[in-house]
């Protein structure tokens, strides 16, 4: 009896988690080729000399499926293909860089903040270069949904392994994320904090682990307001500021400089470097990679992605909060050349409306038109 070759077990790229193209695995005993398809189109063929294999492509940017063959010595093949991968360049591949300031941003940075007309905090970074540029990066805002995503690292780190698609803590991530949903938001923080205070307390000791001290997490969500568902040093450093405090009170805070510093920390730990790797070991690569996949997911349409979103090839991981006075969006926007974070909040006590979107959305697109060339 002829018995066919069995499949490639593959350990990367995984489902619902982002890629920047390592295909990594173990194929049956006979297999003496692997090749690597996604959307019919080969990106690598490749001998093998053992059973274990990794080897690095150029994965298309956004949701995608590879398929890994491996072919034995009479030709026969076998095929696994792994679906819901989100494909990022290899130009956006984790590197630390020491951040450092662009001075044309910067000014293009200061004169978008002052057309605004009210309080704005804005930090940008090129991923590749450190080459960026803040304006009042460092004042205090009404923090609204932005520190969701601080909850769902939290959670991320203290649980063990990564949530599997359709289990509860899942489908909690992806409501607080993906809706911006109050409720799952405060059902994450008593998942691994036993309250909603225990859990904010959780964050704010994550914050302050990476260096982040600008953040306070104060408590849980109100569950009256809408989910957005419902409702739409080398060379200078950049320059980490207040310029203007708004004056609204006491609740959740945080500043761009730190929305952008844990978006940061996120982008470096799923390659396993930086501040957040080494100061919560819990949270993993294949955690900031599920993250990310979440985030580039986000339908929270016009702020980031407002002028950017249109341009080919170009995608916007994101999340963003608001509340009446406040609203404000955070994240990392790539291109086939590479990726820069990019925090831009907002405040006007009569409310915040339409121009704090606008503002965010100049951001992108001034930063993306620099960091292009």
């Amino acid at each position: 009896m002829i018995t066919a070759p069995q499949p490639p077990a593959i350990e990367q790229p995984a489902p619902y988690q982002l890629s920047y193209g390592t295909i990594a695995g173990v194929a049956a005993p006979g297999a003496r080729r692997v090749v690597v398809r996604v959307r019919g189109r080969s990106l690598a063929d490749r001998p093998l000399r053992r059973a274990r294999f990794e080897l690095r492509v150029e994965l298309p940017l956004g949701e995608t499926a590879v398929q890994v063959v491996t072919f034995d010595g009479k030709g026969r093949q076998a095929s696994t293909t792994v679906g819901h991968v989100y494909g990022v360049p290899a130009s956006a591949r984790p590197r630390a860089r020491a951040p450092r300031l662009d001075g044309l941003l910067s000014g293009d940075v200061r004169n978008a903040a002052a057309g605004f007309g009210a309080t704005s905090g804005v930090y940008v970074e090129n991923l590749a270069s450190g080459a960026g540029a803040a304006w009042n990066a460092k004042a205090t805002f009404p923090a609204a949904s932005t520190l969701k995503l601080g909850v769902a690292v939290t959670a991320l780190a203290r649980i063990e392994g990564t949530p599997r698609y359709g289990s509860p803590l899942d489908g909690l991530l992806r409501s607080m994320l993906l809706r911006s949903d109050n409720a799952a938001a405060n059902a994450v923080e008593r998942y691994y904090g036993g309250s909603t205070s225990g859990g904010s307390a959780y964050v704010n000791a994550l914050m302050r682990s990476i260096g982040l001290v600008d953040t306070e997490m104060y408590g849980g969500y109100e569950l009256d307001t809408y989910a957005f568902g419902a409702e739409r040093a080398v060379a200078a450093a950049i320059p980490l500021r207040t310029e203007s405090q708004p004056s609204w009170g006491r609740g959740k805070k945080t500043s761009a400089f730190d929305l952008a510093g844990l978006v940061r920390a996120v982008w470096l730990a799923s390659a396993g470097a930086g501040r957040l790797r080494q100061a919560q070991p819990g949270f993993t690569r294949a955690d900031a990679r599920y993250l990310l996949y979440l985030l580039a997911h986000v339908q929270d349409r016009g702020k980031l992605d407002r002028e950017v979103g249109h341009v080919p090839g170009v995608r916007v991981l994101h999340k963003a909060g608001w509340i009446s006075s406040s609203r404000h969006d955070a994240g990392i926007v790539l291109w086939p050349g590479g990726a820069f974070v990019v925090a831009v909040m907002t405040y006007r006590s009569s409310g915040a409306g339409t121009a704090s979107d606008v503002l965010a959305g100049r951001v992108a697109r001034l930063a993306l038109d620099r960091f292009r060339g």
